[in-house]
């Protein structure tokens, strides 16, 4: 393990290197190998790459008939700097003109495509819990929801869609079943299991920790041959060992570092000597491994699940039954899908509801390991120590990060969208439209304590008003929602709608002049006046009154809406439609706001319009930005 720890540190300082020296930009021409899957981004399909020049990110304009293993000759423009994606560093990104097919894939590379597209067909149609369990299968979680994989991680479950030793375990399991009728004797069963491995680690995508598990589980195959048993730390000091020096990048790799260090927790938790059968054994083994992983947590995301070794503990079983009646079903057996299936949404229930549950910081961690070494060293005052750090702790954990006033409105920063926060005081809440990104708006909402909405504000049906709010529904409770009258439609619309019908929401259309008062706070719908034909000025415009102060949320009302509302007022003004120039600039004067708030993110529109803020600069007015300034708290009194 030493010797593992060693080349671990040089290949981090080496794998810190490349992914330091960028490319200089300009024009590129070679062959590249894809050693990842296309994906299709927001702005056109993409795909890392080995070339001459180190690892890159391909941004290509068709996608079509390439994958991983395929060799292609590429012309093209250097234009990006270097970053990481899907856990790999790149050097730049090559911005492709043309590609020429050099070469196809290996035949382990095609056989494993074909086993995951085998998987994923037999899964079909996907829903929640099929989604889930091709996690489980190949690790594949493209098709689950971004809210529900972070909601896997912050309980704690998310090693369950990392593909690992279990599931290499379970496929060669497998195998050797499917082998029996030859009768094969256990050194032809160790032969044909090395042959099957490189075909499930090309099914799984390659991921650090199924490069791990296979590399560990091909080692003892290999021992098997050879009539030689290797331990499990063996094995394990094997494998990163080959890793490291096969491609020292991959110590960069999150996946992987979390991957090592909690399959050493699992070897160290197994062996504690504990009494109390099965149940106290797996859940040694859980802590073990999260104890291993906690430090891994906190440096990259920030906090560890407190309660995660007894979340693994409910969450296992159903994983285990879930995974196998998968195989099963996949193998050939479709009735055994539907039960694997139901089981997968039971461990989603599970996650969706433990990820409110107190995550540790670097501080409450730190303190909990004081009081630990405290509660050995003074036996005859470990009820006061335990009392003591076991208080802190919970302070630590239950303690909002951050403070929305008391009243005031707080419009957040989730990106290229609205996500407005209204508090009216003594823990009373209302949110105006929740932005593009579901994971975002729930990791502020989480920030500043907020656990239920008395009401929810839609302004109108654009993605990047209505997706956060999709995926919101049904983690914070929400009393009831607003809607325009006669409101304009969207797909990401509708799939909030069947969310608010399946929980039984109320979803109504205020009219102008309707109120509602929020502790010391009174929202006043205001628009829209009539129907219109775009959606942006059919939003539904509403006054928030506080004690002190006013503040218009106009949704993204344009001139024509704007017009329309020319006489209102107000301290603070929420700019419409991320400060574009489609605003009239006499309105935007004549709101007289002393305050403009623009809620934006990096986009390729050009908002907001430098018009537009000149606009308000002039009307005396002081310009803030989420994108510059992150979330804007505005008093009310």
């Amino acid at each position: 393990m030493a010797l593992a720890a060693v080349v671990w540190i040089v290949g981090a300082q080496m794998a810190s290197l490349r992914t330091v020296l960028p490319l200089e930009a300009g024009p590129f021409e070679g062959e590249a190998v894809l050693v990842g899957d296309v994906v299709e981004g927001r702005y056109g399909p993409w795909v890392l790459a080995e070339t001459s020049l180190g690892p890159v990110l391909l941004d290509l304009v068709s996608g079509e008939g390439l994958g991983r293993g395929v060799r292609i000759r590429i012309s093209g423009t250097i234009t990006g700097e270097p970053g990481v994606a899907r856990g790999r560093p790149y050097r730049a990104v090559v911005e492709v003109a043309e590609v020429q097919p050099v070469s196809a894939p290996s035949l382990y590379l095609r056989l494993g495509k074909r086993v995951r597209e085998r998987v994923m067909s037999r899964l079909e149609p996907f829903d929640e819990g099929r989604a889930l369990l091709a996690g489980f299968l190949i690790g594949d979680t493209s098709r689950l929801a971004a809210a529900d994989r972070e909601a896997m991680r912050r309980a704690g479950l998310s090693h369950f869609v990392a593909v690992s030793g279990s599931n290499v375990a379970l496929f060669l399991g497998l195998l050797a079943f499917a082998a029996g009728p030859l009768a094969l004797g256990p050194r032809r069963r160790a032969a044909l299991g090395l042959v099957g491995l490189p075909v499930y680690a090309a099914a799984t995508g390659f991921e650090p920790s199924v490069l791990r598990a296979s590399l560990m589980a091909g080692v003892a195959l290999t021992g098997r041959l050879v009539g030689f048993v290797f331990e499990a730390w063996q094995l394990l000091a094997l494998a990163v060992i080959g890793l490291v020096v096969y491609e020292p990048a991959i110590t960069a790799n999150v996946g992987f570092q979390l991957s090592v260090a909690a399959t050493a927790g699992v070897l160290v938790g197994a062996r504690w000597p504990l009494r109390g059968g099965r149940i106290a054994r797996a859940l040694a083994v859980t802590a073990g491994a999260q104890i291993a992983v906690a430090p891994l947590l906190i440096f990259h995301f920030g906090s560890v699940p407190a309660m995660s070794p007894l979340v693994n503990l409910l969450a296992a079983p159903l994983v285990s039954g879930a995974t196998l009646l998968g195989a099963v079903g996949v193998a050939g057996v479709g009735p055994a899908v539907p039960p694997a299936a139901l089981m997968a949404e039971g461990v989603l229930l599970l996650a969706r509801g433990a990820e409110s549950w107190p995550q540790l910081s670097a501080g409450p961690l730190a303190v909990g390991a004081v009081g630990l070494a405290l509660f050995w060293k003074f036996p005859p005052l470990r009820g006061v120590i335990a009392a003591t750090v076991a208080l802190a702790v919970v302070v630590a954990v239950t303690v909002p990060t951050r403070t929305a006033p008391d009243p005031g409105v707080v419009v957040f920063d989730v990106g290229q969208g609205d996500a407005i926060l209204i508090h009216g005081g003594g823990g009373r809440f209302a949110l105006v439209d929740g932005g593009p990104d579901g994971q975002a708006l729930l990791e502020r909402l989480r920030a500043y304590g907020v656990s239920s909405l008395e009401l929810v504000v839609v302004s109108h049906p654009h993605a990047d008003h209505v997706t956060g709010l999709t995926a919101m529904v049904g983690r914070v409770a929400v009393g009831r929602v607003w809607q325009a009258a006669e409101p304009h439609t969207s797909p990401a619309y509708q799939d909030l709608l069947v969310s608010l019908t399946r929980l039984g929401v109320p979803v109504s259309s205020p009219a102008v002049g309707t109120t509602y008062t929020l502790g010391e706070v009174v929202l006043t719908v205001v628009g829209p006046l009539r129907r219109y034909l775009s959606p942006n000025d059919q939003s539904l415009v509403v006054m928030v009154q506080g004690p002190d102060r006013s503040m218009l949320l106009s949704g993204d009302i344009e001139a024509i809406a704007q017009r329309e509302l020319a006489y209102l007022r107000a301290d603070v003004l929420k700019v419409p439609h991320q400060g574009s120039a489609t605003s009239d600039p006499d309105w935007l004067a004549g709101v007289g706001a002393s305050l403009a708030v623009i809620p934006v993110g990096p986009n390729d529109f050009g908002h907001p319009s430098p018009q537009v803020i000149g606009v308000l600069e002039t009307a005396g007015a002081k310009v803030l930005r989420t994108d510059e300034v992150g979330d804007v708290v505005v008093p009310l009194s």
